[in-house]
């Protein structure tokens, strides 16, 4: 019996003198309930609006404050007609665009009654929908407030239109995070796998003595990545086109361009994370904590970013899916083209130089 709890002390011991072992019992189910805890949430917190007021009258300030005033919303800009509104969400800067009539404090006293019409980006049908209802909950809190003195009541009539996805299908939203998580993990996870496999059976060290250059080494096992990536992403915005009817309004040139960018950027993760990883279980653990969670939790996938803790909104820049996501929509749904995308396609090509440095740095490899 003795030797048996020996047995069971030195096994304690073994796993408190092992780091990794303490993380991962302890570090990542911390980690993981606060990822969760805070970024899991159907509700909305400053999210971007733009208003267009055609009145201008001391009812629609008011109006204006209180959503203003509110946590849900925050007013990025004021537009001045019509044409603008379509530019705006091709930028990406507001996820509403809500528009006073003419006359509305007029009307409001003449007919008791006038219109603020929302217009919401439903590229995300979730987020589009909450903004809808927050809106109206808003309108009706409002209306409540001036009719207590009246005895016949206002009614403030918002009419809501979607655009980029008028029939707010979720397939629009679940195709491009699909098409993100997919490609994410067949390039970073798979490459890093790979590399890390040959430093486990140390074959690495062989390859890099060899006469190939240790850069040849390394893009040699990561170009079969590159191939597969782009059957993969063709595959998908196939089934998404034929399948799904998800629309590809922008150009398919530069939806390719922007595909085979991201690879590249995943592929170099996955190089990072095997400079850091001593075997294929590390590097598959590192893969899925590092880019599964995250690229589902905090690339605005499925919930938004704009909703969730300003710590987690600044991790989220670094993920490199959230642009990837950015620029799908943008392509596929609203059409834009590289002049309404380019900050999120350099942010890409920054973070692609920046992991293959690191990369280098570890490897030393030598690019003369």
């Amino acid at each position: 019996m003795k030797r048996f709890i020996g047995f069971i002390k030195k096994e304690f011991y073994h796993i408190f003198r092992d780091k990794r072992s303490l993380f991962i019992l302890f570090g990542m189910p911390i980690a993981q309930i606060m990822l969760f805890g805070f970024a899991i949430t159907n509700e909305i917190n400053n999210v971007n609006i733009a208003i267009l007021d055609h009145s201008k009258d001391e009812t629609t300030k008011e109006i204006i404050h209180k959503i203003a005033s509110s946590k849900y919303f925050t007013i990025a800009a004021s537009i001045l007609n019509e044409t603008e509104i379509e530019t705006a969400f091709k930028k990406g800067h507001v996820k509403a665009v809500l528009i006073f009539e003419k006359d509305f404090s007029k009307n409001l006293g003449k007919e008791n009654n006038a219109t603020v019409q929302v217009i919401a980006d439903a590229t995300d049908p979730n987020t589009a929908n909450t903004i809808s209802n927050y809106v109206s909950a808003i309108l009706q809190n409002y209306q409540q407030q001036i009719n207590v003195a009246v005895k016949t009541p206002y009614q403030i009539i918002p009419k809501t239109r979607m655009v980029f996805n008028p029939e707010l299908k979720s397939v629009f939203m679940f195709v491009p995070g699909v098409m993100t998580i997919i490609l994410m993990l067949v390039s970073a996870m798979m490459t890093s796998i790979s590399i890390t496999r040959e430093k486990e059976l140390g074959t690495m060290e062989i390859l890099l003595v060899s006469p190939l250059k240790p850069f040849q080494v390394i893009i040699g096992k990561v170009v079969p990545y590159i191939f597969l990536s782009i059957i993969n992403a063709i595959v998908i915005v196939l089934l998404g086109i034929f399948v799904f009817n998800m629309p590809v309004q922008g150009s398919y040139f530069l939806l390719a361009a922007e595909s085979v960018l991201f690879i590249i950027t995943s592929l170099s993760l996955g190089i990072l994370i095997s400079t850091v990883s001593a075997s294929q279980q590390t590097a598959m653990m590192i893969s899925l904590m590092a880019l599964m969670l995250p690229t589902i939790l905090l690339s605005g996938f499925i919930f938004p970013v704009s909703s969730m803790p300003l710590p987690l909104q600044i991790i989220s820049n670094i993920v490199p899916a959230k642009w990837f996501i950015i620029i799908l929509k943008g392509i596929m749904l609203k059409g834009v083209g590289i002049q309404f995308i380019w900050k999120s396609t350099l942010i890409l090509v920054g973070m692609t130089l920046l992991f293959i440095g690191l990369s280098v740095k570890k490897y030393k490899i030598r690019l003369e």
